[in-house]
């Protein structure tokens, strides 16, 4: 059993079943500091259940959740998750609210001052790359990417430990794809921060993973580096996944 006493978030032995059906079955994992994890797997096979259980949307059925070695309850939850950005496709941004508000409206409810509300979104605008006028826009005016960033700024906003991403890039085009991958690798870098990221499409694995978590039924089949996947599949299902997308993964993987 592999030690994650530095993990800032662990998994012990968590599960969660609904009826019959086991959508998690009994896993352990840890999330190293200042690192990217990423999820991978096909729909349906318990990644983004597993991050909707670290930020505290679902409750584990059994096993606990620690967060700096604080485990999460429901009289925590509140508390610890200020220190969870989370950001869902499209961004998630309630339709009837500005950019703006959509971003300050967790700073606002703690009573942020507006001093470091606005401070704060110039320094998050600047990071996302989007120009300060488009926050006075509803999102319904705004594009799929631009969307997206906003989600990005949101999730950012009260500067958290951890940084949650559940398929941020799925509903976008190719091109406006593309440019967010090499963004968020960007953001990722600047910021140093640790990164659960939920996709699956082996190539943004290979491309923002220090480790990478395959999943499949509801339980974890291999963790390790793209070499390690590539290199050393733990099962034919490993090998399978990564063939059906090996053409799409960078020159120089592994």
């Amino acid at each position: 059993m592999e030690d994650y006493a530095s993990a800032l978030i662990t998994l012990e032995n968590v599960s969660k079943s609904y009826g019959l059906h086991t959508v998690l079955a009994p896993v352990t994992l840890g999330f190293e500091r200042g690192k990217t994890t990423v999820l991978i797997g096909p729909s349906g096979c318990g990644k983004s259940t597993l991050l909707r259980m670290i930020v505290g949307l679902i409750h584990p059925d059994t096993g606990r959740l620690l967060f700096d070695g604080e485990e999460l309850r429901v009289d925590n939850i509140e508390q610890l998750r200020h220190r969870i950005g989370y950001v869902i496709q499209e961004g998630g941004l309630f339709p009837h609210l500005t950019a703006e508000r959509n971003v300050a409206l967790l700073a606002r409810y703690l009573e942020r001052s507006e001093d470091w509300i606005g401070r704060r979104m110039k320094t998050l605008a600047d990071l996302v790359r989007i120009p300060v006028e488009l926050l006075q826009r509803f999102p319904r005016d705004l594009s799929g990417g631009q969307r997206q960033r906003i989600g990005i700024m949101r999730a950012l906003m009260l500067d958290p430990q951890v940084l949650l991403l559940d398929e941020p890039l799925g509903a976008l085009d190719p091109v406006t794809r593309y440019e967010l991958q090499d963004e968020l690798k960007h953001i990722f870098g600047a910021l140093g921060k640790t990164v659960v990221l939920v996709t699956h499409d082996m190539n943004e694995a290979a491309y923002f993973g220090d480790t990478i978590v395959m999943m499949r039924d509801g339980r974890i089949v291999q963790r390790g580096t793209l070499a390690d996947l590539l290199h050393h599949p733990a099962e034919d299902y490993v090998r399978d996944f990564i063939r059906a997308q090996r053409a799409t993964l960078p020159e120089n993987a592994g």
